[in-house]
């Protein structure tokens, strides 16, 4: 007999609230998620390791429609590699450019800081 996590369990390991469990289950980001006697989720080993790769997605801003496809060409087998790795690669280039743009962001507030201590009598 397999070991299961419990709704709550998951939601300790994954840092994902049971709203977004659930969300996910709905829109088929989480799939084949199985059931207890009473009705109740249980989930698998294998469905927190797909529940860190989504955390990780949803982290670098990958917007849900890209995950979603993402998920479908997972569930497609290695038929769809090809298109995953296309798929990932092009996030990569996005958040690589949202870093350069933080970086910017963080130079141009690292200015301000060096203004503020050079006016800023009490400030050392």
């Amino acid at each position: 007999m397999a070991d299961y996590l419990s709704p709550g369990q998951v939601v300790e390991r994954s840092g994902f609230s049971l709203d977004t469990l659930r969300y996910y289950e709905r829109i088929g980001l989480l799939d084949r998620i199985e059931r207890g006697p009473g009705g109740r989720r249980r989930y698998a080993d294998d469905d927190v390791e797909w529940l860190a790769v989504l955390r990780c997605l949803r982290d670098t801003g990958m917007p849900i429609a890209q995950m979603s496809r993402y998920a479908e060409l997972a569930r497609g087998g290695d038929s769809t590699l090809a298109e995953r790795l296309a798929l990932l690669e092009e996030h990569d280039r996005r958040v690589e450019q949202h870093i350069a743009d933080l970086r910017a962001q963080q130079a141009h507030v690292r200015e301000k800081i060096g203004w503020y201590r050079t006016v800023t009598p009490s400030a050392s």
